[in-house]
């Protein structure tokens, strides 16, 4: 468990012991169903602990050139490529790294097919089911209108030739029974090229390590597709589920000012440092804190930028807050850490990791250079 009080402040801190839980569940899954985990890093890119990751997945997969770099440099296993578009400068050093790379539209496949196939990188389309459970319209790749993935309608069987595998996402931190449903409208509506396909790509969105995840119900699903499909690869690609409740963000009251209510100013910001709470949206938890009314102590908590709405929200707490307290946020790593901000130049929370021997390590501090470096 954490010592929060031997971690720097503003600091992401990981959790390797939860970060290994994680894997653990994850091998599972892939040594049981026989498939393929690999980890997107546009939920969890935490390059230090990709080693760890590595001997437990199958590689990663890249939603840009950079990511790409960062999966190939830094984990060195099979690294998949998916991007809604890819520019004619950086495609070359693209199929360069990747071993998968997956197209979005048969107009971008037959723009790059003469190179894709020159590379020996295995090639695929993204598809559309046309249905997903998501509530969020933010988060839904199948919504209407979605400019990701083909659908039905507009599939071209006659330009297949080369590809060899197909790609779907449609699911958002969900279990395995939205996956069922979504793989009953994959299979109706592009089952039939199924089997002269080398490998199937079931995305993300997989909410694997959640406590209430039914993991035997997934491992059924995907046992099950093997027998309808054999010999192909099944490929799944979660993020979050790498990242999830493996870590926090360590933060400290500077000031309380009030205006009708206390608010406690902290020494980071949702908009620079918690973006995904706002795009979610969602109110994240403070370890120790209630919400308003519950507990003796209501406080507004705000963060350091000047933008007006930085603020994070509503809390109690058993006792006053002071200068100096610690103020720790869960559940930070997945996600967030990939949208951070240098808005308003403010501070940007170092990164570390609390080793299953109880130590703090600092994997890094940021500095003035990479704020104006950014600009």
């Amino acid at each position: 468990m954490i010592d929060y009080s031997q971690v720097p402040s503003p600091c992401y801190v990981l959790e390797e012991s939860r970060l290994i839980r994680n894997l653990q569940i994850l091998q599972r899954v892939e040594q049981e169903a026989e498939v393929k985990i690999i980890c997107a890093l546009k939920g969890f890119s935490m390059w230090s602990t990709f080693p760890l990751v590595g001997k437990y997945l199958a590689g990663a997969t890249a939603s840009s050139l950079n990511e790409a770099k960062l999966a190939k440099n830094e984990m060195g296993k099979e690294v998949h490529v998916f991007a809604p578009v890819y520019g004619s400068e950086e495609i070359e050093e693209i199929l360069r790294l990747a071993d998968h790379i997956t197209f979005n539209s048969f107009s971008q496949w037959k723009r790059y097919k003469s190179q894709t196939l020159a590379a020996h990188v295995s090639p695929g389309i993204r598809v559309n089911p046309e249905f997903s459970t998501v509530e969020t319209d933010l988060y839904n790749p199948c919504g209407r209108f979605s400019r990701l993935g083909v659908t039905q309608k507009e599939f071209r069987p006659e330009e297949l030739d080369g590809i060899e595998g197909l790609h779907f996402h449609a699911l958002c931190e969900q279990n395995a029974d939205a996956l069922e449903a979504v793989l009953q409208n994959f299979e109706a509506r592009f089952g039939q090229w199924i089997p002269q396909m080398k490998w199937v790509n079931f995305g993300g969105g997989h909410h694997i390590t959640r406590e209430d995840y039914d993991v035997e119900r997934l491992i059924r699903i995907l046992r099950d597709f093997h027998k309808r499909y054999p010999g192909i690869e099944i490929v799944l690609e979660p993020g979050e589920a790498v990242g999830w409740q493996t870590g926090e963000l360590v933060a400290s009251v500077e000031d309380i000012v009030r205006n009708e209510k206390e608010i406690a100013i902290l020494n980071v910001s949702v908009s620079a440092h918690m973006p995904d709470c706002l795009e979610m949206p969602y109110r994240p938890t403070v370890i120790g804190a209630g919400n308003p009314g519950e507990k003796k102590y209501d406080y507004r908590l705000g963060g350091d930028t000047c933008l007006a709405g930085d603020v994070i929200g509503d809390y109690s707490f058993d006792s006053p807050l002071q200068v100096g307290d610690r103020i720790v946020f869960f559940d930070m790593i997945h996600y967030t850490m990939v949208k951070t901000t240098f808005f308003n130049g403010v501070a940007h929370p170092s990164i570390g990791i609390w080793t299953p021997d109880g130590q703090f390590k600092l994997v890094h501090r940021f500095t003035y250079e990479q704020f104006r470096d950014k600009l």
